[in-house]
């Protein structure tokens, strides 16, 4: 599986950034094959549509200012793992009520050598540390979202919720449009996939 499309978009990766987003390309095919990980039909556009798809988090710098990451609901660590592979000196934790799932992450950030994520089996309702910054791909409405993982935050004026979502979601955020920042990500990534797809950031305090 070709990592090409990762080295387009972000040239200065170093030699130890490459090789983890290249083993990526291995290790979620093999996992695929015994748990249901990603989407049988989108395995084959991991790059595209899980790993890059994440990465528009760091082409738009919407993490630059935070230390201490939390991705709520991380699945197979997806916006995670690919943001803690571009941000090694931030410190990430992976978190997912799923059991499976989570071993899967644990397996990946051990395989890869990531020093800067953990993985816990925890609901965000159960979960007392706080973070500078909640990341997260469109796991449920996002008013939902934010009701449930706010009190993760730091109380800071640059706390924020950075999230992953796709197509009409403007009846959504209406009640939170003055603290919310669209970002299109058609606008970094030329690939069809992107067409309705945006990243919201919604600053809290």
């Amino acid at each position: 599986m070709d990592c090409g499309i990762i080295a387009k978009y972000f040239p200065n990766l170093s030699d130890k950034q490459k090789s983890q987003f290249a083993a990526l390309g291995s290790l979620y095919p093999e996992w695929n094959e015994k748990i249901n990980v990603i989407s049988r039909n989108d395995i084959d556009e991991l790059y595209t549509r899980h790993i890059l798809h994440s990465l528009a988090i760091a082409k738009f710098n919407l993490i630059d200012n935070s230390q201490n990451i939390v991705d709520v609901g991380t699945g197979g660590g997806f916006p995670g793992i690919p943001l803690a592979i571009m941000y090694p000196e931030k410190q990430f934790t992976l978190i997912d009520s799923i059991g499976k799932k989570i071993s899967v992450v644990q397996d990946v950030i051990e395989k890869i050598g990531l020093t800067n994520a953990t993985a816990q089996k925890i609901n965000s309702n159960d979960l007392h540390q706080k973070f500078d910054t909640i990341v997260s791909r469109a796991v449920t409405a996002f008013p939902n979202f934010v009701k449930q993982t706010h009190k993760l935050l730091e109380k800071s004026p640059t706390s924020s919720i950075v999230y992953l979502k796709g197509g009409d979601f403007e009846e959504e955020i209406a009640p939170f449009r003055k603290h919310i920042t669209l970002y299109n990500i058609p606008d970094v990534f030329e690939e069809e996939f992107f067409e309705t797809k945006k990243v919201i950031k919604y600053r809290v305090n």
